[in-house]
């Protein structure tokens, strides 16, 4: 199918493209990457009266640094430039291991990581893992601007804290702290499918080698990226082991609620979430006491 008519501007400055979402609110899209706005355009489950193309807007691509120990990252940035950018596999591990698993070459050539995050899809990697980072993104509008918790971004299947007259400018998120490992795993169907599970795992340990935080957050466990809160605090203070990692698998398979599909029902999802936790737990620690 083809996109309903719509009517296409190319923005030259961040002012114009707010100045047109503030005049045309929900009734405008901003155009990025495209790779999930163009689809769900072609088979008319969105049709926009406007496309703002915010493409020649240079500055807000990029990574650099943010305050204290912090990165950020420009919403226009793209996953490939991410990929082959030195500093994600040095300050970014967690997001390095996922970035070969989005999708395909092709989509991670033109997907930007802002339109990901503010298409907030379920079964998507990266909303999990900005949520299990504890970052933060800032939104922008004619008005003013705004920076908004992770936790409190993603509302519910397709859904952000953006309103109607706002722009997803950047994502800021910690580097990687001494004495900790990262890992990301999930399973699909096929290479660059979405995950039926995806497990988001970080580990720090103290200087007597107890776990000192963990945080795991997973993708296509609920109507948006889930953070296993009981699950990451049951390690706090502990030596972590096997049993203590089998304990955390089980708080999230009764933490969590996935959709179940035609591909894997529920219970299967649940299964492979306690599966995939206790693989990506254990080699966060490792990679811990490895960097220890």
């Amino acid at each position: 199918m083809k996109p309903a008519p719509f009517q296409y501007v190319a923005a030259r400055t961040i002012e114009q493209a707010l100045q047109l979402k503030a005049e045309h609110g929900d009734e405008a899209r901003f155009l990025a990457g495209g790779q999930s706005l163009v689809p769900t355009m072609n088979f008319r489950l969105t049709q926009p009266a406007m496309l703002i193309d915010i493409n020649p807007l240079h500055e807000l691509a990029g990574l650099g640094n943010g305050p204290a120990v912090r990165l950020r990252i420009g919403a226009l940035t793209r996953y490939r430039s991410l990929e082959r950018d030195p500093a994600t596999a040095r300050h970014l591990p967690l997001i390095a291991e996922a970035l070969p698993l989005i999708a395909h070459p092709q989509i991670r050539n033109r997907g930007t990581i802002g339109g990901n995050l503010a298409h907030a899809d379920p079964a998507s990697e990266m909303p999990a893992i900005v949520l299990t980072l504890g970052g933060r993104l800032r939104a922008r509008s004619a008005k003013g601007e705004r920076w908004i918790d992770a936790a409190d971004f993603f509302v519910g299947a397709l859904t952000t804290a953006l309103e109607p007259d706002e722009m997803l400018m950047e994502v800021e998120l910690p580097k990687a702290p001494p004495r900790s490992g990262a890992c990301f795993m999930e399973m699909s169907r096929r290479r660059g499918d979405f995950a039926i599970i995806g497990v988001a795992c970080i580990v720090r340990l103290d200087e007597a080698g107890r776990c000192a935080e963990a945080r795991i957050g997973l993708c296509n466990a609920g109507d948006g990226p889930v953070f296993a809160a009981r699950a990451s605090a049951s390690l706090t203070g502990r030596t972590v082991g096997s049993v203590e990692i089998g304990e955390a698998a089980k708080l999230v398979q009764s933490d969590i609620d996935p959709g179940g599909s035609i591909h894997a029902s529920k219970e299967f999802q649940r299964h492979i979430a306690g599966v995939l936790t206790t693989r990506a737990l254990a080699r966060a620690n490792e990679r811990a006491r490895g960097a220890a």
